[in-house]
């Protein structure tokens, strides 16, 4: 036997084999000598951990004809402690179920009885009854928060996943409902049971409130990466999921970082794409290694366009106003809040939304949301991705980028 179920087995007894006697509340009802004698006996060996000899003690005080229910009762306790200790958590039960039927047993003592033998069958690695009494124990009205632990554990080292993530679920429910951040390590219980049951939804669920309560990069980056391997996933959308890994701080890789700004590039977005660079080369990430010249040349293409782009402002803004749809009013006013000039467009965006026949109507609105964020105003970002739908990415992304706005705000 372990020795946590020994401790157990001590604790138990202790408390159990202090019962023996006449009970306060039956001071009339006493045990016969030749019961008394070996229970007491049983009791001095409970004490001194002789737990098997305690059973035999226990079995000599059943051996006398005629006992009372008094009798009998005693006995079962003392039976219960002595088997606990043992590691005979089958014969405690059994002397539990003899006694629970009682209106001798506490309430109280009952439901540590039960608490009990839940630990010990833990303790035996017999996970799947460990979770049985466990809960039993709080159905019956148990209000030891370590048992709700003991059952989550139980119910997971028995492969019952499912169960663990329907008490998770219920438990993180009921802490948000009290304004209390639901614990960090119940939730990466969650998203572990999420992804032995193979529960896709629940792993993303788990995932999304880890990133909420505690932010970390490393769940921002399997968040991510995770989103991008979904099944429908758009590939148009690649840039601003890069927008996110780069306001989350969990974009590392100097292949990222080139490609986060010639996607920039591609789409005319030259402010952005020389902001991305240089958080690059900022932290060190670019500028340095065998790539080194590949990344200045980059740098280099994007300084040009961007001068260029700065030449002509006005040409392009005008030509924008007066295209039939508002998609390029879009796309230089998100590009202006890169550089800067965060009212002028943000405004630019807002005419380009208002114009309408837009290529992406759920893009729009997404990059605006985005907009607004960078823009510092996290209020405005948040009101505007939740008016965010599509089911090709756009939707998903939305409602990162709003977990980090709320976050942020």
């Amino acid at each position: 036997m372990r020795r946590g179920a020994a401790t157990l087995g001590v604790a138990l007894g202790l408390w159990l084999s202090a019962c023996v006697g006449i009970e306060p509340a039956r001071a009339q009802e006493t045990l016969r000598a030749e019961i008394g004698r070996p229970l007491k006996a049983a009791e001095e060996l409970i004490k001194a951990r002789r737990y098997k000899e305690a059973l035999a003690k226990v079995q000599d005080a059943e051996a006398v004809p005629a006992r009372s229910a008094h009798e009998n009762f005693v006995i079962e306790r003392m039976r219960m402690a002595a088997a606990s200790g043992a590691g005979d958590v089958d014969a405690a039960v059994r002397s539990f179920e003899a006694l629970s039927g009682s209106e001798r047993l506490p309430a109280a003592d009952r439901l540590r009885m039960i608490e009990s033998i839940a630990g010990a069958y833990y303790r035996e690695r017999d996970y799947a009854r460990a979770a049985q009494w466990s809960q039993r124990y709080l159905r019956e009205g148990g209000g030891n928060a370590a048992m709700r632990t003991l059952l989550i554990q139980s119910q997971y080292l028995a492969g019952d996943y499912a169960a663990v993530l329907k008490e998770l679920g219920g438990e993180i429910q009921a802490a948000e409902r009290s304004g209390t951040a639901p614990a960090e390590d119940r939730l990466k219980l969650m998203l572990n049971a999420a992804l032995k049951a193979g529960d896709n939804s629940a792993y993303v669920r788990a995932m999304e409130k880890l990133v909420a309560y505690y932010p970390k990069q490393e769940y921002w980056a399997e968040l991510l990466g995770r989103l991008q391997r979904k099944p429908g996933f758009s590939d148009r959308l690649s840039l601003d999921a890069y927008r996110l890994a780069l306001a989350t701080g969990s974009m590392k890789s100097a292949d990222d970082y080139m490609e986060m700004a010639q996607l920039a590039l591609q789409a005319g977005m030259p402010a952005e794409a020389e902001q991305v660079l240089q958080k690059g080369f900022a932290s060190g990430t670019l500028g340095k290694g065998q790539q080194a010249e590949r990344h200045q040349r980059l740098r280099n293409l994007v300084a040009r366009r961007l001068a260029e782009d700065r030449q002509r402002s006005a040409e392009i803004e005008r030509e924008a106003q007066e295209a039939k749809d508002g998609n390029d009013l879009l796309r230089i006013g998100m590009d202006r809040v890169y550089r800067g000039e965060a009212a002028q467009g943000l405004q630019l965006m807002q005419q380009g939304i208002a114009k309408g026949d837009l290529k992406r109507p759920e893009d729009a609105r997404l990059h605006l949301g985005i907009a607004y964020f960078v823009a510092g105003d996290p209020a405005k970002a948040l009101a505007t991705l939740k008016t965010v739908g599509g089911n090709d990415g756009t939707g998903d992304l939305a409602r990162l980028w709003a977990l980090y706005a709320r976050r942020k705000g």
